[in-house]
C-alpha cells in the first residue's frame, strides 16, 4: 500500500462568452508537491460545447489546452520554474477562454489514477 500524498487541483473551465460567464468543465490539472508531480488531464464534449456556444473555436479550444499541458511538461521558458510556480499560474484567476475554477485539495496514494478520477468526475 503507498503512502497517502497531498495534491492541489483545478478544474479548468471553457469559458466562450466571459460576459455571459456560462462555463462548462474541460479538464483538470493535478498538483502535488510531495510527488513532484504537475499533470493536466483533459476531454472536450464538442456537442456540449457547442450548444452552449455555437460560434465557438473548438480548435482555439484545444490549442489553449495543449498550452496548459505544455506548462505542466515544462516545455519552452516554463521549464525554469517550480512545479509549484507552474501551479500557481495555472491556478491564477483570467479572464481568458479556459479559466481556472477554485483550487481545492486532497490526499491520494497515485496522482495519475487520482487525475483520472477527477477527470471523469468533473468533466466526462
Amino acid at each position: 500500500m503507498s503512502a497517502e500524498l497531498p495534491f492541489q487541483y483545478v478544474a479548468l473551465r471553457c469559458v466562450p462568452r466571459v460576459d455571459r460567464e456560462e462555463f462548462l468543465n474541460v479538464g483538470v490539472v493535478l498538483y502535488s508537491q510531495a510527488a513532484d508531480y504537475l499533470r493536466c488531464a483533459s476531454h472536450l464534449d464538442e456537442a456540449k460545447l457547442l450548444a452552449v456556444a455555437p460560434e465557438l473555436d473548438l480548435a482555439s479550444v484545444r490549442s489553449a489546452l495543449a498550452a496548459v499541458a505544455a506548462v505542466c511538461a515544462g516545455d519552452g521558458p516554463s521549464g525554469r520554474i517550480s512545479l509549484g510556480q507552474r501551479f500557481g499560474w495555472l491556478a491564477a484567476p483570467k479572464s481568458t477562454m479556459i479559466q481556472p475554477g477554485p483550487v481545492h485539495g486532497g490526499v491520494a496514494g497515485d496522482p495519475d489514477i487520482q487525475l483520472a478520477h477527477l477527470l471523469d468526475k468533473l468533466v466526462r
